[in-house]
């Protein structure tokens, strides 16, 4: 097969979170145990930090990548999902995993995998813990894909584990309320192995607590310890705590020997995009009109990305949005500004909210816009109607930021 018909088999094999939602979630660990047998136990190769949380885990991830590059170390980093290519999801010092790879492990493999009915995520783990296993890293950043205790990273044997924060997000899967999202994400603490937590509430913090007191792992909440202002080339607001939650990572790992100086987090923080390729976080289109990309998606995010926009004092704002179906507008609606003018679409993946459906909720909420058949369409029609001095923003999902980068 060629790379291209290698992913469409992929994708096409069964349902996959990012794409369908709840009927490609799984409920335990027996594939990826079962493949990572067969693969021979990759995730056992090279050291690793294991990232969870609601918000940040992807930038928290890549500054830590970039970080670790500056120090000179051969970098492993597994996120998800992607914006553009599948090979954004596995990359060595910022570098995608090569197509051909892709290829060969897909052909090498296809036979155990139709066998076992592995979900695409299960099958993509496997190839990065393998790739980063042949390739002889020397760390890997593994982001957690959903949850934590039943996500199908949680093979791995880090030497420090992060969440983030927690936030309502992905209820459907797990739990409708703080403490049970923050169970879920508490499972990637592991026996003896130190932890570090973000952003806390009362609730989630008794809950990581508890976790971490009954594995002996020692934990250290970062929005506790001395705070230091460092600058990144990420820069969205939310940045912030992710800058903090990094630097107390570094700290950690320090007291695990490594040698990470104040210069290698100093510029691995402001080299991030450089560095790993890291794209749709705040990201800055073009000027004159502004437009402004993120991917924030849920209620978390996205309030402290209107807010930034609202610091701005745009003299007019065209929001760009779309969302996919499993999201709560009458929650997240309610917080965009009823003075902006709305152009609404439709991601173009399976889980694509109907440009009507948002359309006339929004209308039920005082946003008033017009509908588009593409974020494509949309976009072009807002900087049409922009002027150089307005702002552009478009966001409400990761795919609808996808279409337009």
């Amino acid at each position: 097969m060629t790379y291209q018909e290698t992913l469409t088999w992929m994708f096409g094999q069964l349902p996959m979170y990012q794409r369908q939602g709840k009927s490609a979630f799984k409920k335990d660990l027996t594939n990826i145990l079962a493949f990572a047998e067969v693969l021979q136990q990759p995730q056992n190769n090279f050291k690793s930090i294991h990232v969870g949380g609601t918000n940040g885990k992807g930038s928290t991830s890549h500054m830590l990548s970039s970080v670790l590059q500056e120090a000179g170390h051969k970098v492993g980093l597994y996120t998800s999902p992607h914006l553009k290519d599948f090979t954004e999801r596995i990359k060595i010092n910022g570098k995608e995993i090569r197509k051909e790879f892709v290829v060969n492990f897909i052909a090498t493999h296809r036979e155990f995998l139709e066998q076992q009915h592995l979900s695409f995520f299960e099958m993509t783990v496997g190839m990065a813990f393998d790739y980063f296993s042949q390739e002889k890293v020397d760390i890997a950043i593994i982001e957690v894909g959903l949850g934590g205790r039943l996500d199908s990273t949680n093979i791995v044997n880090p030497i420090l584990s992060i969440i983030t924060n927690i936030g309502m997000d992905h209820t459907q899967f797990l739990g409708n309320t703080i403490s049970q999202i923050a169970t879920e994400k508490a499972g990637i603490i592991k026996k003896e192995t130190p932890v570090v937590i973000g952003e806390t509430s009362a609730e989630s913090k008794d809950v990581f607590i508890q976790k971490a007191n009954s594995v002996k792992s020692p934990i250290v909440f970062a929005e506790d310890e001395k705070k230091v202002n460092l600058e990144s080339d990420l820069r969205g607001d939310y940045q912030e705590s992710n800058k903090q939650t990094v630097t107390v990572a570094v700290r950690q790992l320090r007291d695990q020997g490594w040698s990470l100086s104040k210069e290698n987090l100093q510029n691995g923080l402001v080299n991030v995009v450089q560095n790993t390729g890291l794209r749709g976080r705040w990201e800055v289109l073009q000027d004159q009109p502004k437009v402004i990309a993120d991917t924030a998606h849920n209620r978390e995010g996205l309030e402290i990305v209107l807010h930034q926009l609202k610091k701005l004092q745009p003299k007019k704002l065209h929001m760009v949005l779309g969302f996919v179906n499993d999201k709560d507008l009458d929650q997240l609606l309610p917080m965009f500004p009823i003075d902006a003018i709305y152009y609404f679409c439709q991601p173009n993946v399976i889980r694509g909210m109907e440009v009507k459906v948002l359309a006339d909720k929004a209308a039920a909420f005082g946003l008033e816009g017009k509908m588009y058949t593409s974020v494509t369409e949309a976009l072009t029609h807002a900087k049409t109607n922009a002027g150089s001095e307005e702002i552009i923003y478009v966001g409400g999902s990761t795919f609808t930021v996808a279409e337009i980068i």
